[in-house]
């Protein structure tokens, strides 16, 4: 089985997707040493950045493809062109794309319908194009992979899908993520200026990432228990309408106690969840939720949003609250803050729910998926 999977979620700094992307090929590629896996982009875009603590396996390639002017239509004429070319059985896209033109077995992965489902807190370009692509793409492709039967349940229903194309296959934190040295944290907090009592959150500035709300209840933590000598650090890039939160940050009465640190390398996400009090996910909508996992496996308590996706990852090992409900997250963040007993009892809850999960597990799962697709696909080409 030659195996390719998109490529272009890593051409710009790894955030979920293109986490995904990489983690999967390289587990996949694992799996079956004995065969061929690429990860392609069309040449038009930004190369393919992998950083120095990206290890990938020998049988794996990351391919930048040439394309003359016509090919840069890559879904349409480029990609469909270069399966032919080089004999490719099977085509995943990672992030919902596939080749207009069949000339393989396909998969997509659909990790959250929120282009959708939350349409009024995207961007509009990105919303019309879901509206139009992502039931085509969904139709086409010979499977579809989703991260859990919150997401699998939304696909059938809003794409009429049958529920035996969509296959549940978890995702995992990654390897890299377990408690760090003490030397690692002390070099990361002391330069982002960090103190001992801190809680963080992760993720990209955007509207359904929900930090308004999670500014509100840490201004109600900080003006109720200044005592607590508490910080509130943002670790993610700036998305798409950024702007209203750093506006709500600059206006906030606990300003001084709110860092925003931009997007961060890995080292520095497994520094803070190794030290921080309480490691927070206040999102109003996810279709699995990775950073409660990595935030676990480095030992964090973790308290997040009270949705289906993230319940169904976190299972008993995290807090859940109502992501709309800010003095209920703030009287939580206080209550986890005060007792070191339960803090202790979520971290150890936390350790064993994220070793439930591995990229050699998902991996595995993949590739029966991928059988299936090219079951399918050779039944559909006979038919």
């Amino acid at each position: 089985m030659f195996i390719a999977l998109d490529g272009i979620p890593l051409t710009l700094p790894k955030t979920g997707i293109g986490h995904y992307t990489f983690e999967l090929a390289c587990a996949v590629a694992r799996a079956v040493p004995e065969q061929q896996v690429e990860v392609v982009a069309p040449s038009n875009l930004s190369p393919i950045r992998l950083s120095e603590t990206d290890l990938a396996p020998a049988n794996l390639q990351f391919k930048s493809i040439n394309v003359g002017l016509l090919a840069r239509r890559w879904w349409s004429v480029g990609l469909p062109g270069y399966v032919r070319r080089r004999g490719i059985e099977l085509f995943h896209g990672t992030n919902y794309e596939v080749p207009l033109l069949r000339r393989c077995a396909t998969v997509i992965t659909i990790h959250d319908l929120s282009l959708l489902m939350l349409a009024d807190k995207q961007q509009r370009r990105r919303v019309a194009r879901a509206r139009v692509r992502l039931p085509i793409m969904a139709r086409k492709a010979d499977a579809v992979i989703v991260p859990s039967e919150a997401v699998k349940a939304e696909a059938c229903e809003r794409l009429r899908l049958p529920a035996t194309k969509v296959f549940v296959v978890p995702e995992a934190a990654r390897e890299f993520f377990r408690p760090a040295p003490a030397s690692e944290v002390g070099t990361t907090k002391s330069r982002l200026r960090i103190s001992d009592a801190f809680i963080v959150a992760v993720g990209t500035i955007e509207p359904r990432k929900n930090y308004l709300m999670l500014i509100e209840a840490f201004e109600s933590v900080s003006n109720s228990r200044p005592d607590l000598g508490l910080q509130l650090v943002i670790a993610g890039g700036q998305g798409w309408k950024s702007d209203e939160v750093l506006d709500r940050i600059e206006r906030s009465p606990a300003r001084r106690k709110i860092i925003l640190s931009g997007y961060l390398t890995d080292v520095d996400l497994r520094s803070l969840y190794s030290s921080c009090t309480v490691s927070v996910y206040p999102s109003q909508y996810e279709g699995f939720g990775l950073p409660p996992l990595e935030a676990m496996a480095c030992g964090a308590p973790v308290l997040c949003s009270k949705i289906p996706s993230i319940a169904e990852t976190v299972g008993n090992a995290a807090r859940l609250i109502d992501p709309f409900d800010a003095q209920g997250w703030a009287r939580t963040i206080i209550e986890l803050c005060d007792d070191n007993n339960a803090r202790a009892s979520l971290r150890a809850e936390g350790f064993k729910r994220a070793a439930q999960f591995s990229w050699a597990s998902t991996a595995v799962s993949t590739l029966s998926v991928y059988e299936e697709a090219i079951q399918m696909w050779r039944r559909n080409k006979s038919g």
